[in-house]
């Protein structure tokens, strides 16, 4: 795996402000995503994912989202140092995101083959000819396995699987070298979900691209990721190499939760083993470990106190039940 540091985030902390109250969304995060590399980006919803990955691309609502402190370095250069014009040249060409919703992403009124080509007119060094561009379109179709003469059909003429499929395209038209997914397979069913994730993997090895991809899905980050960040109440609450979070011995309760919570074919058991109570209101965080009030082995001091992360060669842990080190 290359070595070289693509993205390093550093205590980065977001509120969403509005006259009635303040959202604290992430709290002082830590994540670092090398080149070729894979990292998923797990956890329940209000967990504070979106928000990190719309932080990276600058995309937080207007007036609304606030960045309170930390940095965000693509390449070494501080994303939140620059001006509107400088971010706008990355976002796209150098870091591209699939969001969501593929029905919201794609305009419903332009011709998909166009949407492509807006994008790859957009971030050319050199302006392209119109037949370039046509090119560019055609190659991008084929690359997720749509044939060209579709491209002057409107998004509504094709399937949930197939418009992911067009998204990706367009994520992809500029050869970027960090790919954030937010949940690209959410909205499709099984099949077409695990076709989608080995387009993009074939994708992203091809194109050298460096990947987050954001999931609630514990199976399908095992499919895909080198390395996971889970998430809880806007912190990272355990990290490390894919092997140490799904092979490992020692794992936070919350991790242990979400395993609980999938079904086990291999084992005869009527039940799965949810986890107790909600996520804690963001509005309103409980003091010490953000997870104390559903943790079933919940100590004095986490009430109290905010834990360290426990360190394991690469695996980090933020717990008191593994030390106060870290």
């Amino acid at each position: 795996m290359d070595t070289k540091k693509v993205l390093e985030i550093k205590d980065l902390s977001v509120v969403y402000k509005t006259d009635q109250e303040t959202v604290m969304a992430v709290n002082g995060i830590n994540l670092s995503l090398n080149a070729k590399e894979t990292l998923g980006l797990v956890g329940e919803t209000g967990a504070g994912k979106t928000t990190t990955a719309l932080s990276i691309l600058r995309l937080l609502p207007d007036k609304v989202g606030v960045i309170k402190r930390g940095e965000i370095l693509f390449n070494g250069t501080n994303l939140l140092d620059l001006d509107d014009i400088e971010i706008r040249k990355i976002r796209g060409k150098k870091i591209s995101m699939i969001f969501q919703d593929p029905m919201s992403s794609l305009n419903p009124i332009m011709p998909v083959g166009e949407q492509i080509a807006e994008v790859v007119q957009m971030h050319s060094a050199n302006k392209m000819s119109k037949a370039d561009v046509e090119l560019k379109v055609d190659e991008m179709f084929k690359l997720v396995g749509i044939p060209p003469r579709r491209k002057n059909e409107y998004p509504h003429q094709f399937s949930g699987g197939m418009k992911q499929r067009v998204v990706i395209a367009i994520a992809l038209a500029c050869d970027p070298e960090l790919l954030i997914a937010d949940e690209p397979t959410t909205a499709l069913d099984v099949t077409i979900q695990a076709q989608v994730l080995l387009m993009m993997n074939d994708l992203k090895v091809k194109l050298n691209t460096s990947m987050i991809l954001i999931s609630h899905d514990l199976g399908v980050i095992a499919q895909t990721c080198d390395k996971v960040a889970i998430m809880y109440a806007g912190e990272i609450i355990e990290s490390g190499p894919i092997e140490d979070i799904y092979n490992g011995k020692e794992h936070h309760p919350y991790t242990v939760g979400l395993f609980g919570s999938i079904p086990n074919m291999e084992e005869d058991t009527d039940r799965l083993s949810p986890i107790d109570g909600l996520m804690p209101d963001p509005t309103n965080l409980p003091e010490g470990c953000k997870f104390h009030p559903r943790c079933p082995k919940c100590m004095e001091i986490c009430k109290v106190t905010d834990p360290s992360n426990y360190i394991i060669g690469e695996h980090s842990i933020k717990c008191f039940l593994f030390g106060r080190e870290g």
